[in-house]
């Protein structure tokens, strides 16, 4: 009988409940709640970031039972506090265009109002978004007694859907500093806070400097995306499938899968891992395939590529370098070309020297290579 693959399943208690395979991140979630308070991570789409704010959010629930076998159940054996109920306030902008007026404002304010009806009574907690979150932290504070968990997913979205609009994506920005500005402001309030997107929609200057960037910290390097050991302990029976199906040995099969899928380095130290959209697509469908790439081509990075009259053949023979501060740049209409390559996962880091310290980057597989290199072909050709 075929294992239900996880595809598009960014819901933990749903993962868990009807059986899919997960592959056990939630040592990282320990590391995360027991060393810090409020962190951002950058990954590229379809890595696994939806996934990961849902497990944060069933484990600040309390949702022990979800967490059953897992390396989680064995870390807090001992603790008398873990799985303690806080209150999670989820804010996801996914599913919304930006480029419509006030379309922020109103996502924000729509999830606002599902807060207060949960903890004000369905009363509006002021007159502006800012005062109307601020009253909503300290009110669930003060009913359960717990400090609130703030989870944000794809926080950058309405920042880049603004794109090639000045004046809308600064809009957007300040919008945006303003709203999340009370993550410092009510910091007795809140226990813990993760916020992600492909970019960092931040600048560091920002009333959100105190958020801890782990984007290319060692430790969090295979927080999202699969590693080759990892694959290997979960996904033996589908790997035996599809070397069965591609007529080949498991050895080579293997190597085929590395060699499309793998590659992706979020740290100078750190694990590679798998594409996990790749992955699961490929064991699902029996046979190899562009599954992430073809979900979003990069037409517009391409374009700004043979405007600037890139020589792209820097892109795959391992001759450009950055610094660490291109790589964790922040979303803007300035934001550097190749800071938006590798945020968006068509590069990643092949070497580090740490004299400079200077990153190489390169494709990190042939899935991008050809893809990338095949879609810029009509614009150089």
């Amino acid at each position: 009988m075929e294992r239900k693959l996880p595809i598009g399943v960014q819901d933990f208690g749903s993962l868990r409940r009807d059986g899919f395979i997960y592959v056990d991140k939630t040592e990282y979630i320990y590391k995360l709640v027991h060393t810090g308070h409020q962190y951002f991570l950058s990954r590229p789409r379809r890595f696994g970031k939806s996934l990961l704010l849902s497990t944060l959010r069933a484990y600040w629930e309390g949702k022990k039972e979800l967490f059953s076998g897992l390396m989680i159940d064995q870390l807090e054996q001992d603790n008398p506090n873990a799985w303690t109920s806080h209150p999670v306030f989820l804010f996801d902008f996914n599913g919304v265009n930006y480029l419509k007026q006030n379309a922020f404002e109103e996502k924000l304010s729509s999830q606002l109002k599902e807060l207060e009806e949960r903890y004000l009574g369905g009363q509006r907690g002021g007159d502006t978004l800012t005062e109307r979150f601020r009253t909503v932290l300290r009110r669930a504070y003060e009913q359960t007694g717990h400090r609130c968990v703030v989870l944000v997913d794809e926080s950058d979205k309405p920042l880049l859907d603004a794109a090639g609009h000045p004046e809308l994506q600064e809009h957007n920005e300040v919008v945006f500093k303003t709203f999340f500005s009370v993550l410092k402001s009510c910091d007795e309030y809140i226990e813990f806070v993760l916020m992600t997107g492909v970019t960092k929609s931040y600048k560091p200057c920002s009333e959100l400097n105190h958020l801890n960037d782990i984007s290319l910290n060692k430790k969090y390097a295979a927080i999202c995306g699969i590693t080759h050991e990892e694959l290997k302990q979960y996904f033996s029976p589908e790997i035996e499938r599809l070397a069965n199906r591609q007529s080949t040995t498991i050895e080579e099969c293997m190597h085929k899968l590395q060699e499309c899928y793998d590659g992706y380095h979020f740290s100078a130290y750190g694990e590679r891992v798998y594409n996990p959209f790749d992955l699961l697509k490929t064991f699902y469908e029996e046979r190899f395939g562009s599954y992430w790439f073809e979900t979003g081509k990069p037409a517009s990075l391409a374009k700004r590529l043979k405007e600037i009259s890139f020589d792209v053949r820097m892109l795959s023979d391992q001759t450009l370098y950055v610094s660490g501060s291109m790589l964790i740049g922040c979303t803007g209409a300035n934001t550097d070309l190749i800071t938006l390559l590798y945020q968006n996962g068509y590069l990643s880091i092949v070497d580090y020297d740490a004299r400079g310290p200077m990153y190489t980057l390169s494709f990190p597989n042939q899935e991008v290579k050809h893809g990338f290199l095949e879609s810029m072909g009509s614009m150089y050709l």
